[in-house]
């Protein structure tokens, strides 16, 4: 089943008025930014077709994508680079571009659904959800909104290291994405420590 509105509604019932749904895209690559986003809905959205930005097409998530910005009473997004993931852990950058996120919003939220087992901190009440983007209905605007501008910067940063075929890969650690890492070595968006570009630097650095 698609994600629903159920946890938006227990909150509205209980007083809560203005509700964000947050979610990140781009934990697990190799290369390129982690973007989180948050999404403030209206408590009478209509917007429908919403899930786990992974479970629809590209051309699903751009038609969302801007619905979401129309309809939305708030939406913002942050950008964290692959310099401050390694300077600071995946964890960590993840949680600094959730707050960025939430901070950037036209309006304070009462209340963060939270896609994941995670807190941010924030004096502001937070539910995290486990699979939030496939259960709530603002987590899955934020997964959306989050997921197209991810894939967009990786666009861009294919024009400029199309050797990687980010436009592809998205910075994923496909087969035709480590080999490309094999041949050419890291790029400056590749992320240090992880998988087949930490294995790089350690066998270049030490000769293993």
């Amino acid at each position: 089943m698609p994600p629903d509105n159920k946890y938006e509604l227990e909150a509205y019932a209980s007083g809560v008025k203005q509700i964000a749904g947050i979610d990140e895209a781009g934990r697990g690559p190799l290369a390129g930014p982690v973007v989180a986003a948050a999404v403030i809905l209206r408590a009478d959205s209509k917007i429908s077709g919403l899930n786990d930005s992974k479970l629809l097409s590209p051309v699903q998530r751009e038609k969302l994508f801007y619905e979401i910005k129309q309809e939305a009473q708030s939406v913002s997004v942050s950008i964290v680079s692959s310099e401050t993931i390694d300077s600071i852990n995946i964890l960590q950058a993840t949680r600094l571009a959730m707050t960025n996120a939430v901070q950037a919003l036209a309006f304070e939220p009462e209340l963060l659904l939270i896609d994941g087992p995670i807190s941010l901190d924030l004096t502001i009440t937070q539910l995290p959800i486990i699979k939030g983007d496939r259960l709530c209905a603002s987590i899955a605007a934020a997964s959306i909104i989050a997921k197209v501008t991810r894939d967009r910067i990786m666009l861009e940063l294919h024009e400029e290291f199309p050797e990687y075929r980010f436009d592809k890969n998205k910075g994923y650690g496909t087969k035709e994405h480590r080999l490309a890492i094999l041949k050419h070595g890291p790029c400056k968006v590749h992320r240090k420590y992880f998988g087949q570009v930490k294995k790089f630097f350690q066998e270049n650095l030490f000769g293993n």
